[in-house]
């Protein structure tokens, strides 16, 4: 039976139409990001008192808590209808209008405005009960306010109700799109190289990830067809193509046994094509016509399996990844078929990050067959993550890198996919544009981490979080544009024919979704073109959302001193030293006695901002449970504590159940720590110090082992909001410890009921 064949669509396919594009992009003149000059603006805006409040650009990247910038908004949403009308009437105005004046005044056309009048009115009632994510009391989910150059292109760009699947339905938000994820890629330390670095919108990070494993299962199972294809084309350059295995040293590709096939290296793979046809003068159609009945794409697992995969001491291949890691990636193991049950957990170290260790004997012991199965398994990719949803950790991608070299020397390799669609935006600050004049709020070893970025080989970003734009605009960067292919119908080959429009403007090739909002890319576009992607623009967001979150941690460890009845322990562990938990608290402590927030970034030495920074969280998100005492003691009974904790969760949790939102004093939202997932290490660790104890007895009930725990997701970037001349996040912290004041007065009166 034929099989069926993927075929492009036919906007793609026509030469002429990539050629009117390619003239239509030639007439824009857009200044890329590494080429944007500005003259620098005030860094800093005073207050009437004196003190320095907030970053004067920051400002007025937001509508505000209040609405403060509601007439600058409402002028960019007038200009743009009024612009889009204006489009609107121009093109061919002599056309008769559907829509007369005397319609205006028919009773139907009355009744009509009417109804949408009410039920827009009614819409707008029941809007007033969300979650009032642009205030500073919320710090539940991992959504806050929009950029306002974000919502205005987006709004702009709706209007126009652009799909960028094609090119023809998107001749303008195709290009926006292109150009916003090349920003990306800048911004994330993929280089020019070639094939250049490459990325899309997705519709938010569980696609991009998904995507980003169905590149790489592809990847490793590509040179099976390649060798097939190659041949079936050419027998005689079959005999004789080599290849370089990831030590360096050089084989015959017709020789390799299925566990060295597996183990090529990704830019190797990606490259056997172009080798094919430049090196050995294959003709590309011929030897992907050749190829394509043997891809895993067109032949399915089985039919492939009883082709390609005939070594018995060879098993399934496995994925790699982190505890903490997003739902979405044994979804996407599942859904691609290599099922979950092949996607290895790493447990977690006391940090809460990939345990480098455990990473290293999981490998050994897939490579070395010491298994369930007795067999050897291949390695797909191994995923770091920064920002991982429950915590905001940074997994430990040097180390991870370091690893992969190691194996290189044995000839095992395998892609590293670095899943930051939290915590990607915070690369920003590795680029200064040589201005200056914006500190760094977070740890020498998170900025370590995001410098090894570039050399991974796909990275999940999402603007829609920590770029603060509108849903839905996930994205997925490629490192070689090159692997993209290998999830589409065609050879990992990229055609660089100066008369044709550069293959990165083809986007609905690629991917796993079709349509796609063109408002998002403008969005993105938008903000990324108002609000850099460097230091100076989104890095001074970053700095300031992961410095609140290093002032709440701060400020609920002072807090928790003065307490009797209760104490608060934060999840992230304090840096390695010769002192204990408590003397570390201490010491931190009395380094910033007495000083403010604002102080400490006034601070010209930095002393103040040091201690800050190698502190707390990652990055802007702190997860924290509460105990309480009995008589002067902790209790040690975890049960207990995870009830103590829901409870309060309970009055500060938004509730989907239409009450007004007005009593809402601070929302946050919860997680919990389960010791079957996280692993013993970091389980043990924070029990340990959550309960005050040593030695960690069984749970009353049997049912203890998970910790429950506040997650606070802190995003708004405004230093101090003073009233009555204290900072604004000591406010948070008392109306937070009033509650749970409360709610242990409550249980330890029950409890001696």
């Amino acid at each position: 039976m034929k099989k069926l064949q993927s075929k492009l669509t036919p906007d793609y396919d026509s030469k002429k139409f990539k050629q009117e594009i390619g003239k239509m992009l030639a007439d824009r003149v857009i200044p890329k990001l590494t080429d944007k000059k500005r003259a620098k603006n005030p860094t800093t805006m005073e207050t009437t008192d004196g003190t320095i409040e907030v970053s004067s650009d920051v400002a007025a990247w937001f509508l505000g808590p209040r609405g403060e910038n509601v007439d600058l908004f409402s002028e960019l949403v007038s200009i743009a209808l009024n612009d889009h009308v204006f489009w609107r009437r121009n093109f061919h105005p002599t056309d008769p209008s559907p829509l007369t004046e005397s319609m205006k005044r028919d009773e139907a056309y009355l009744d009509a405005v009417d109804l949408i009048k009410t039920e827009f009115y009614a819409l707008l009632a029941q809007l007033k009960k969300s979650g009032p994510f642009a205030s500073m009391r919320y710090q539940g989910h991992m959504t806050w306010d929009q950029t306002l150059p974000g919502m205005a292109g987006y709004f702009a760009a709706m209007l126009y109700n652009q799909n960028n699947v094609a090119l023809e339905a998107s001749p303008i938000t195709t290009v926006l799109e292109v150009e916003a994820c090349e920003d990306l890629c800048y911004m994330l330390g993929y280089q020019e190289t070639s094939p250049k670095p490459w990325g899309h919108l997705t519709c938010g990070g569980s696609t991009a990830n998904i995507e980003a494993l169905w590149a790489a299962r592809n990847l490793k199972f590509y040179p099976f067809s390649f060798r097939k294809g190659l041949t079936a084309a050419n027998p005689t350059v079959a005999e004789q193509f080599t290849v370089n295995l990831p030590s360096g040293t050089s084989a015959l590709l017709k020789d390799l046994d299925n566990w060295q096939i597996l183990n090529l290296s990704v830019d190797e793979v990606l490259n056997l094509f172009n080798r094919a046809v430049v090196d050995y003068n294959v003709d590309q159609v011929t030897l992907n016509g050749a190829i394509e009945p043997y891809s895993l794409q067109n032949m399915g697992f089985l039919d492939f399996a009883q082709e390609f995969l005939t070594d018995s001491t060879v098993g399934d291949p496995v994925v790699l990844v982190p505890a903490s890691k997003h739902y979405s990636l044994p979804k996407g193991a599942a859904i691609l078929g290599l099922g979950a049950k092949n996607m290895h957990t790493v447990p977690l170290d006391i940090y809460g990050r990939m345990d480098v260790n455990e990473l290293k004997t999981a490998i050994d012991d897939y490579l070395s067959g010491n298994t369930d199965d007795g067999k050897k398994h291949p390695i797909v990719t191994v995923v770091a993550v920064f920002g991982t949803t429950e915590e905001g950790n940074v997994d430990p991608l040097v180390e991870i890198l370091n690893l992969q070299k190691a194996y290189r020397a044995a000839n095992v390799d395998f892609a590293v996919h670095a899943d930051c669609a939290w915590g990607g935006y915070f690369a920003s600050l590795l680029r200064d544009d040589g201005t200056g004049g914006v500190p760094i709020a977070v740890s020498q070893y998170v900025i370590d981490q995001y410098q090894a970025l570039g050399s991974t080989d796909t990275i999940t970003i999402d603007p829609h979080k920590t770029g603060y734009l509108p849903y839905p605009a996930g994205a997925l960067c490629y490192r070689n544009m090159a692997m993209r292919s290998l999830i589409a119908f065609e050879a990992p080959y990229i055609n660089s024919d100066e008369s044709d429009v550069p293959p990165e403007w083809s986007l609905g090739t690629y991917g796993i979704e079709g349509s796609k909002p063109g408002a998002a890319a403008a969005g993105v576009y938008l903000s990324h073109a108002a609000i850099p992607l460097n230091l100076q623009g989104y890095g001074k967001l970053m700095t300031l959302t992961a410095y609140n979150c290093k002032i709440f941690h701060w400020k609920l460890l002072e807090a928790s001193r003065q307490e009797t009845d209760f104490i608060v322990e934060p999840t992230p562990h304090w840096p390695e030293s010769n002192q204990t938990k408590e003397e570390s608290v201490k010491n931190f402590l009395n380094k910033l006695s007495g000083k403010t927030p604002q102080s400490i970034l006034n601070d010209t030495t930095g002393t103040d901002l040091a201690t800050l920074r190698e502190a707390g969280a990652d990055l802007n998100i702190l997860t924290y449970a509460f105990n309480y005492k009995v008589n002067g003691t902790l209790v040690t009974d975890l049960d207990k504590v995870n009830a103590l904790n829901e409870r309060i969760y309970d009055r500060i949790s938004l509730k989907a159940d239409g009450r007004d939102i007005y009593n809402y004093k601070i929302l946050v939202s919860t997680t919990s720590f389960y010791k079957d997932t996280y692993g013993e290490v970091f389980f043990e660790d924070y029990r340990k110090r959550l309960l005050g104890m040593t030695a960690v007895p069984a749970s009353s009930s049997g049912a203890g082992e998970h910790i429950v725990v506040m997650r606070s997701t802190i995003m708004d970037p405004w230093i101090t909001e003073d009233v009555d001349g204290k900072p604004f996040v000591d406010y948070i912290v008392a109306e937070l410890f009033d509650i749970v004041r409360e709610v242990v007065a409550e249980v330890v009166a029950e409890e001696a009921a």
